[in-house]
């Protein structure tokens, strides 16, 4: 493990690479968990690391690090999971090394560089406030055992932080340019329609399920859930996927089934749309199974003073002003914002889950400047 301490505090960069060079894909355990426990310790966090679930999701394994016991309550939450590296990197995904200016390796933007930049600025904070850090080995995973498991520790514990912080890389050009309040739901629906096999020169004798399944996913097509609103885009239905699984040619099939993925605004509800689709289903196609999963529904913390707080530092850092945004896909912050306001500020998105992740080093530097200067600005809120 290299050295941590970097003119006296926790270096970024350095905690960044070690924790790159520690293969987590999710769902992650063990050694990760190792390298931020030890840059942790040190500074005066009191870690809890648990094991939770079991296969095929789990297990999973979890971190709450607490620091101070008084005033106001930030916790900062990122996971250290990744996606599956993939081929075609130009060096090994977990080398964590730095080209030109770049730290290259998975999990760079996403996001163990943000959970290294918060580290690094709670070494540099004061002892005033309460920090605490909520980590996870599942964010990119089912999240079945993961943040919602760290949820149920902190209420068993008595932790309550006051607001948060999610690491997640919103920033779409510059660092500093987009700063998350809220996220869509998401939902993802399975439709089964049944018929009767027979031959194709004998239709009267079987029932084809394909049709009626056709008929339901045009009408679905059609659907105007909504026109957005002030904070939201318009939510929107997709077939996502279509499958008979009908080897043969003359061969009418006995099922036909669909899957559809719901991204939808706080406009909707999660378990009304499914339903919805449940109707449509009885008039378009009669006896069809339709099953719903909701993975989360929309949030939105309206700007108010932890918005505020967290774009003063990051205009003092950078000079930008960022905007306040809801776009993109499910994030952890989808259970963290019912427990106190949650925001999500991190680095520039343009190469997560891609070939050659890689983030700007002084982007980096500037994180952490920016997560300690919103742990600098705790008392003003």
């Amino acid at each position: 493990m290299s050295t941590l301490r970097h003119s006296g505090l926790l270096d970024p960069l350095t905690l960044a690479r070690d924790l790159i060079r520690t293969s987590s894909v999710t769902p992650a355990r063990g050694a990760v968990f190792d390298v931020l426990e030890a840059a942790l310790t040190p500074i005066g966090f009191v870690v809890d690391r648990f094991i939770n679930g079991l296969a095929p999701d789990g297990p999973v394994e979890n971190l709450l690090a607490v620091r101070g016991i008084g005033g106001r309550h930030l916790a900062f939450a990122g996971h250290l999971d990744v996606v599956p590296p993939g081929q075609g990197w130009t060096g090994s995904p977990w080398s964590g090394e730095v080209r030109s200016g770049l730290l290259y390796g998975r999990g760079a933007v996403d996001m163990k560089g943000a959970v290294a930049a918060f580290a690094a600025a709670a070494a540099r904070a004061g002892a005033d406030d309460t920090v605490s850090l909520i980590v996870t080995g599942d964010e990119e995973g089912p999240a079945t055992h993961g943040t919602p498991a760290l949820i149920e520790r902190m209420a068993a514990r008595g932790i309550a932080p006051d607001c948060c912080l999610v690491g997640e890389p919103t920033s779409a050009e510059r660092l500093g340019d987009t700063v998350k309040i809220g996220r869509r739901g998401s939902l993802n629906i399975w439709v089964e329609v049944r018929g009767r096999q027979g031959h194709v020169a004998y239709p009267q004798l079987a029932d084809n399920p394909i049709p009626r399944l056709v008929a339901l996913l045009s009408a679905i097509d059609s659907v105007v859930l909504d026109s957005g609103n002030v904070w939201f885009q318009p939510s929107n239905i997709e077939v996502t996927e279509i499958e008979v699984g009908n080897p043969a040619h003359n061969v009418i099939p006995a099922t036909a089934r669909a899957r559809l993925s719901i991204r939808f605004n706080d406009e909707q509800d999660g378990a009304a749309l499914i339903e919805r689709m449940r109707r449509m289903a009885e008039r378009y196609a009669p006896g069809a199974t339709v099953t719903g999963r909701v993975s989360g529904e929309a949030f939105l913390t309206a700007p108010g003073p932890f918005s505020t707080l967290v774009a003063d530092a990051i205009t003092a850092r950078t000079g930008l002003v960022p905007a306040l945004s809801t776009t993109g896909g499910t994030s952890d912050a989808r259970f963290l914002s019912k427990l106190c306001p949650t925001v999500e500020f991190g680095l520039v998105n343009a190469t997560m889950h891609k070939v050659d992740e890689a983030v700007a080093v002084d982007d980096l530097a500037a994180l952490a400047d920016i997560y300690a200067g919103v742990l600098g600005r705790l008392s003003t809120m």
